[in-house]
């Protein structure tokens, strides 16, 4: 039988406590926590499939990335480093991101397909784009580099 990804945080959360690596245990208990709240949320609570499970996870590595960025901006350097540190123990169950160059090619097949010219045509472009890069892109970059392309950048 496969295990489900959040077994596998489960399991690794277990792993994390016996081996007493605190970083690690309360960054998955966290996400954990996050995951049984979107499981309860609404009428009436559901099993999350896989892929919804990495969405919840790709919101808290993303929180974590944006609490580091405003730790730094107000000097505290400890916080940011430790909310880095748990970023990157969320970024091991996240699927590897898309580089600039192969984020920048599908962009450029995705003008080329709607056909799009201007800045006015970036939400055609996005419908083709979003799809494709789901989960492996956060949305600023991909804005960014629509909007780039289609500025003539």
């Amino acid at each position: 039988m496969t295990t489900t990804l959040k077994q596998r945080l489960k399991d690794d959360l277990t792993a994390a406590i016996k081996g007493r690596d605190e970083l690690i245990s309360s960054t998955l208990r966290l996400t954990l926590t996050a995951i049984t709240k979107e499981e309860v949320a609404g009428k009436e609570a559901r099993e999350l499939s896989d892929d919804e499970v990495l969405k919840v996870i790709a919101r808290e590595a993303k929180k974590r990335r944006e609490a580091a960025d405003a730790f730094e901006l107000g000097g505290r350097k400890e916080a940011a480093e430790r909310e880095l540190a748990e970023g990157e123990v969320l970024d091991v169950y996240l699927p590897k991101q898309l580089d600039d160059a192969e984020l920048a090619g599908i962009v450029a097949a995705a003008i080329e397909e709607s056909g799009a010219e201007g800045p006015k045509a970036m939400g055609a472009v996005m419908k083709i784009v979003n799809p494709k890069v789901a989960g492996l892109a956060e949305g600023g970059r991909v804005a960014a580099e629509v909007r780039k392309q289609l500025a003539g950048g």
